[in-house]
């Protein structure tokens, strides 16, 4: 079905959604029959799975498992699903961190939706850089390619200093160099590659020698968490959209002296809490991102 009807569909069952563009300088010219060909996925962020704080959400173990719900009762499944990290809150206990893990990834197990990726967050990966996810999710960065389109994920979260490291930005330079400059690539990551808020650890100590390789690149989107907020910002031709949280809403950054969550509004439950459907619109040379909340049973 046409995306209209999707969105229609949706909004009939209270999900509602807000649409931003966000273009792709040069795409309506790509000549391959793959590069002609729409698509959607969705992006989930920031789940924190095994948080505790009723003030902040009361329904912490409900939340995860609405999205899910959610996603699965779209009219048309998206060609893939990602999580851009944080898929579980942080705890110093070793064994707690893999029964969270587990947990989560038996609840979204339960997406119909065979095609799911997913990367880490500072929250899953800092304290012991990324063992525990590995475990159960593989390489924490990677890259494949969809329809004509090529996506790169990137981990700036394992190692606890909020680097990407030489090692990984090696790796990034060689898969990109494979890449015409003309290639549309996106990009997901967890924290922001640009400083955003570095007072809040938002930002990537060397995110700036990332954006610096994707530069040449005339066609490049990244897509992000981390914030627990929509936010919209260009780096030059790049754009960077973050995703809203499954937890928690973050206040704007430094809008208040201190990052805390936003508490609970009784009167606007799940209120700043969402998923995105990102639809690759080629003949309009642009993605659509269309947010959706979170709603109550």
């Amino acid at each position: 079905m046409h995306e209209i009807d999707r969105r229609d569909f949706l909004k009939l069952a209270g999900l509602g959604g807000a649409v931003f563009a966000s273009g792709l300088a040069g795409c309506s010219a790509m000549g391959s029959k793959a590069a002609q060909e729409d698509f959607y996925f969705v992006q989930l962020s920031d789940t924190h799975w095994g948080f505790n704080g009723p003030v902040v959400n009361p329904d912490a173990k409900g939340t995860l498992p609405k999205a899910v719900a959610a996603v699965n009762s779209l009219d048309r499944q998206p060609d893939f699903i990602v999580f851009t990290g944080d898929l579980t809150h942080t705890t110093d206990d070793p064994q707690e961190r893999r029964r969270r893990l587990a947990e989560f990834k038996q609840i979204v197990g339960a997406l119909k939706n065979p095609n799911v990726r997913f990367m880490p967050g500072e929250h899953d990966a800092s304290l012991d850089r990324g063992q525990a996810w590995s475990e159960f999710f593989g390489e924490t960065h990677y890259s494949f390619d969809h329809k004509g389109v090529h996506f790169v994920t990137v981990d700036n979260v394992s190692d606890p200093a909020a680097r990407i490291g030489e090692a990984q930005l090696a790796w990034l330079k060689a898969d990109l160099d494979r890449q015409d400059k003309d290639a549309r690539i996106v990009v997901f990551t967890h924290r922001p590659l640009f400083d955003l808020y570095p007072q809040w650890d938002w930002a990537t100590r060397d995110g700036a020698s990332a954006v610096e390789l994707l530069m040449p690149y005339r066609n490049v989107t990244v897509f992000y968490g981390h914030i627990h907020q929509e936010h919209h910002h260009m780096t030059g031709h790049i754009a960077h959209h973050s995703a809203k949280s499954l937890i928690f809403p973050l206040p704007a950054p430094g809008s208040v002296p201190k990052r805390e969550p936003i508490r609970w509004n009784p009167a606007e439950p799940y209120r700043g809490l969402g998923f995105r459907e990102v639809d690759a619109e080629l003949q309009q040379a642009q993605y659509s991102i269309t947010e959706f909340p979170i709603k109550g049973a």
